[in-house]
């Protein structure tokens, strides 16, 4: 049997046992098990095991638990509420200015957090029963709390980016640096949207009443203390680790006890919120822990067959395809994939297949890393299984129909789209930082 029938065997066979319904981790690490055995015998078994030392031996995973830990650890504790409520004055009285103020939380909420299900539940809970309370369209503040919750997924400290850096072989500081400029980009155009739409169509946001406006300067002053504890949590965990002070792994760990310290300032470090914070902390890390493993088992076999090397000959050589066009080839397929898949799932599908092909079409795997991302952000808002349309489907009022939030993400998802096509044409808006920042 040549290597390209093994390997579209391998790939369909994993395709086919994910449609089953099996665990992504177990579909994955079963086919490349099997197929390690079946090609080179009982010495196949190596590979795997030699993936579960490289990752136990990978120092730099250290981070994935404690990022996960210092956001569900903001959540819980009830930190991001208080930012809202400033947000919620200080932006209350422009046209669209509490969807406005919604998209700034979930930057801030991103910036703490690195995972888009903590920037939904907190919109979904908080901002969006507000919003609708006081009159703003339910498509369009539906389609806001989306498109700003996929923010957490690029803006560091994004754990998907963590798991690409792992998977690609990259430098994790470098793709942080790398999603900064996209993703605060993207939060950019998404308020410019908010902004232009609601001065068209002023009843779509309208402003807040003329008596809730009326607060002493003292008192929004006041609230904005409720954003100092996130800004120094902020600067402590990647302020020092931009320059220089700390390594990438000391960085999460002072995330993490900043997290803890601030909920206990606030008064709400309690019993229930440290359980519920290490139980989920637990449940994330493991789940993620098991998919890498199983990625790095498969990719090992892929590379072996010499896989990548075939396919990059049929697009270039059979099909005459640029290097451009397959790299646009592979952004639809992500597309595609993300209508029934979630990010990680899509990452360690066809991470061993794209990875070493973007690096021999001569492109640069950190600014792949951001487009990836980016692609996996409008993946995630696109029927008909987009993972965003069900948690907000989940997390919604009644009021809130499927439709409703299917018409609710149609501007936003060009906004991104505009947004990825931007970074495809000026490379620089991603590896400008990570080139002129220093890096330990």
């Amino acid at each position: 049997m040549s290597y390209e029938l093994t390997a579209i065997l391998m790939f369909t066979g994993m395709m086919g046992l994910l449609l089953t319904g099996q665990r992504v981790f177990g579909a994955i690490g079963f086919i490349a098990v099997v197929f390690a055995l079946l090609l080179w015998g009982t010495g196949g078994s190596e590979i795997a095991f030699s993936a579960a030392m490289k990752l136990m031996k990978w120092y730099a995973l250290l981070t994935l638990p404690l990022f996960i830990y210092m956001g569900y650890m903001l959540s819980e504790s009830g930190i991001a509420d208080d930012l809202y409520k400033m947000f919620h004055v200080w932006f209350g009285p422009v046209r669209g200015g509490l969807a406005i103020g919604t998209i700034a939380l979930m930057v801030v909420i991103s910036a703490m957090n690195g995972l888009s299900v903590a920037g939904m539940a907190i919109g979904a809970t908080i901002a969006l029963p507000e919003l609708l309370r006081r009159g703003y369209d339910k498509i369009m503040v539906t389609g806001v709390i989306q498109a700003g919750s996929s923010l957490g997924i690029l803006v560091p400290p994004s754990v998907v980016l963590v798991l690409y850096a792992m998977i690609a072989r990259q430098p994790v500081g470098q793709l942080w640096l790398a999603g900064v400029f996209p993703g605060l980009l993207m939060a950019g155009l998404f308020i410019l949207y908010i902004a232009v739409r609601c001065w068209l169509q002023p009843n779509l946001g309208p402003v807040l009443p003329a008596e809730e406006r009326r607060i002493p300067m003292s008192e929004k002053l006041k609230l904005l203390s409720a954003g100092i504890l996130p800004f120094m949590i902020f600067f402590l965990m990647t302020g020092l680790f931009v320059m220089g002070i700390t390594s990438l792994v000391e960085s999460s760990a002072i995330g993490a006890v900043s997290a803890t310290a601030a909920a206990a300032i606030r008064g709400r470090l309690t019993l229930k919120v440290v359980h519920d914070t290490v139980r989920k902390t637990l449940a994330v890390s493991c789940m993620f822990m098991w998919i890498i493993l199983a990625a790095l088992c498969f990719g090992a076999v892929f590379d072996g067959l010499g896989a990548v090397k075939a396919i990059e000959g049929f697009f270039l050589d059979q099909l005459g395809l640029s290097p451009w066009e397959v790299l646009i080839l592979m952004q639809l397929s992500y597309l595609i994939m993300g209508m029934f898949l979630d990010d990680t799932a899509m990452l360690v599908i066809v991470a061993p297949l794209y990875v070493p092909l973007v690096k021999l079409l001569g492109f640069d795997l950190i600014w792949y890393g951001v487009l990836y991302t980016i692609t996996c952000q409008i993946a995630y808002m696109t029927p008909p299984f987009g993972y965003n349309l069900f948690l907000m489907r989940a997390m919604a009022p009644p009021e809130i129909k499927l439709g409703d939030i299917y018409r609710s993400i149609v501007p936003f998802v060009a906004v991104m789209v505009f947004a990825l096509i931007i970074v495809m044409v000026f490379p620089q808006i991603a590896l400008w930082l990570p080139q002129h920042v220093y890096l330990r």
